[in-house]
C-alpha cells in the first residue's frame, strides 16, 4: 500500500514528472566513480559560482521595470523561415548543413546522419505549462514533420535544453540519445528505452550511424527540482562524421578547456556556440559575445576558421540584456576578427562551406541597442577582436 512506503519514495512519487528521476543503482554507482564527481557533486573544470550574486530585491528591481522589461522582447514578430520538406530532402552539397530552430536547438545533417541537439518544442521551458519564459516565435516546423533523426544529443538538464514534451514524442520514435551521465534517468521516466540511451561521461565517446559523438567539458551545473544536488552531468559535445566536425558547446561559462578540446578535436567545419543569457550576476556559467568568440577561436587553434553559428539567444527571454544584443555583438566581434558568422532566421538551413545567411534580420523588430563593445581598442583577437572579460555588458552598467 501507497501508505506503508517510506516517506521519500512517496515524496519522490508525488513530484511532477518534468522534474524527472534521480539516478539510481547502476547508474549512480558509476556517478560516484567518475574522476568528475567530488564532494557529493559534479564539479566544474575550474572553479564556478553557479548561483546568481546579488540580493533578489535587486533582480526584482531589474526585471519588473517597465523599461528595461519591454527591451528584452522584440517589438513585432520574429520572421521565422517556414521550414519545408523540400528544404531540407536535397542532401546539403558539401555534406554538412545546418538548421537552427531557435535558442541551442540544431538540426545538423553530416554526411547522411542527421542530429539533433538540445530539441526544445514546448510553449514555455518551465516544469509548469502555465507559468515560466515563454517562446517568442513558433517553432519553424513541427517536430513530426521534421522526418527522422538519428541520434538526439542533449547537453544538459535544464529546462530551456531538456523540453519533457519534446522527448515524449521522440521517445516514440527510433532515435538514439546521446546525454551527459546522469540525464539518463530522467529520459527512462519519460519512456525512452534504456537501449536507446548513449550515457557519458567527459572525454568519452560513442557511435552512432558511423558518426563518433564525445562529451566534453563544459563550465556549468544541473537541476530540474527545487534541489540542485549536481548529480547530473552537463557537456559540450563534438560530433565527428570522419569528413566533418563539428561542436555544440552547450551551456557554458568561459574556460581554458576549449584550447584542450580544440587540440584533441578540431579544428572544426562549425561551432555552434552560447552567446546569449549573459549578465554579470552570474558570468562563470554562461558567455557574452566576446567570450564565445574567443571559445571559437580556441577551439579552432586560435585563429579565424571554420563557421561560427551563435545559439541560445532569441526564442526565450532569460537574461537582463536586449533581446538581440547577443547576435548584434556577436556580428560585430566577429567582423573585427576576420571570422566567418552565420546570422539565419530561425528555421533558416545554411551550409557552412557555403554562402552564410548574414542580414541582421532582427534590426527591425528590435529596440535600438546600444553598443559599449566599440568603445574597446583591440588587443589580442586576430584582426582586433576585444578581449574575453574587458567589457562591461552592455546596458547593464
Amino acid at each position: 500500500m501507497t501508505g506503508s512506503l517510506p516517506l521519500r519514495p512517496r515524496l519522490r512519487a508525488l513530484r511532477p514528472e518534468a522534474f524527472g528521476a534521480d539516478p539510481s543503482g547502476a547508474r549512480l554507482e558509476r556517478i560516484l566513480r567518475s574522476p568528475n564527481f567530488a564532494d557529493g557533486v559534479f564539479q566544474n573544470p575550474v572553479g564556478a559560482r553557479t548561483r546568481p550574486s546579488g540580493s533578489m530585491a535587486e533582480f526584482a528591481k531589474i526585471y519588473f521595470h517597465k523599461e528595461q522589461r519591454a527591451r528584452r522582447s522584440p517589438e513585432a514578430p520574429i520572421p521565422v523561415h517556414p521550414t519545408t520538406l523540400a528544404d531540407l530532402a536535397k542532401p546539403p552539397a558539401g555534406g554538412l548543413r545546418l538548421t537552427w530552430m531557435g535558442h541551442s536547438s540544431i538540426l545538423a545533417e553530416i554526411d547522411g546522419r542527421r542530429v539533433l541537439f538540445d530539441p526544445v518544442w514546448g510553449d514555455r521551458c518551465s516544469p509548469f505549462p502555465f507559468a515560466g519564459p515563454k517562446r517568442l516565435h513558433p517553432v519553424p516546423v513541427p517536430l513530426a514533420s521534421l522526418g527522422s533523426v538519428d541520434v538526439v544529443v542533449i547537453s544538459h538538464d535544464h529546462y530551456d535544453h531538456l523540453d519533457l514534451p519534446t522527448i515524449k514524442a521522440l521517445a516514440r520514435t527510433d532515435t538514439v540519445f546521446a546525454v551527459p551521465l546522469g540525464v539518463g534517468a530522467h529520459l527512462e521516466r519519460w519512456g525512452v528505452s534504456p537501449d536507446r540511451l548513449r550515457e557519458l561521461d567527459w572525454n568519452e565517446s560513442t557511435e552512432v550511424a558511423g558518426l563518433t559523438l564525445t562529451a566534453t567539458p563544459a563550465r556549468h551545473f544541473c537541476g530540474r527540482g527545487l534541489r540542485n544536488q549536481q548529480f547530473t552531468l552537463w557537456a559540450s559535445w563534438v560530433v565527428s562524421s570522419g569528413e566533418h566536425r563539428i561542436f555544440h558547446s552547450g551551456d557554458t561559462g568561459y574556460f581554458p578547456g576549449f584550447e584542450e578540446i580544440g587540440a584533441e578535436h578540431g579544428p572544426f567545419d562549425a561551432t555552434m556556440i552560447q552567446i546569449g543569457a549573459y549578465s554579470e550576476y552570474w558570468p562563470d556559467i554562461h558567455m557574452t559575445p566576446e567570450e564565445g568568440l574567443r571559445a571559437h577561436l580556441d577551439l579552432q587553434g586560435g585563429a579565424p576558421a571554420g563557421t561560427l553559428l551563435p545559439i541560445h539567444w532569441g526564442t526565450f527571454n532569460l537574461a537582463f540584456h536586449a533581446w538581440a544584443e547577443p547576435a548584434e555583438w556577436t556580428l560585430d566581434a566577429a567582423e573585427g576578427a576576420g571570422q566567418r558568422v552565420a546570422a539565419p532566421r530561425p528555421g533558416e538551413p545554411f551550409e557552412p562551406a557555403g554562402t552564410l545567411p548574414v542580414e541582421r534580420w532582427w534590426g527591425p523588430v528590435s529596440t535600438p541597442i546600444a553598443r559599449p563593445w566599440r568603445t574597446r581598442v583591440p588587443e589580442d583577437l586576430p584582426r582586433g577582436g576585444t578581449r574575453a572579460g574587458d567589457l562591461d555588458l552592455a546596458g547593464e552598467r
